[in-house]
């Protein structure tokens, strides 16, 4: 009889990941990213704990956007003031915050629960290909 075992505590390291945007479609690389954040890739993996990697994406303003998205997707935000929706295109979000399109598309992958904020604190994304980080992440 196999046992299943609960991983109580979070591990005392993380590896880092270097995950490369360019010429990627965004869809496919932020479910990756945010199994590799959650920890999914693990064996000794459990929902309610953060057992991911950090994740470092580079070139996040080359991604790929298939079909239409460029111009139908629409990003919505509000400014709390009466009239202040403002909503920008995918094309133009891309232009303007690359990071922002890749963070938006790996929060919507997450579950929606307490641990999600302290998730996507591991990510770092990174419009071209230089990112600070080149000591913890070995080749």
């Amino acid at each position: 009889m196999q046992k299943t075992t609960i991983t109580v505590k979070e591990p005392k390291t993380r590896g880092w990941v270097l995950v490369d945007l360019a010429d990627q479609p965004l869809g496919r690389v932020a479910t990756k990213i945010a199994d590799t954040l959650r920890g999914r890739h693990r064996a000794t993996f459990t929902p309610n704990v953060d057992t991911g990697d950090f994740v470092v994406a580079i070139n996040a303003s080359k991604i790929k956007l298939t079909g239409n998205k460029k111009t139908d997707k629409m990003y919505y935000w509000h400014s709390r003031y009466m009239g202040g929706l403002r909503e920008m295109t995918a094309e133009k979000l891309l232009i303007k915050h690359p990071e922002e399109l890749i963070m938006r598309a790996v929060k919507g992958m997450l579950p929606h629960n307490f641990l999600s904020a302290k998730v996507l604190k591991k990510l770092k994304i990174y419009a071209g290909s230089e990112h600070p980080h080149k000591a913890q992440i070995k080749s």
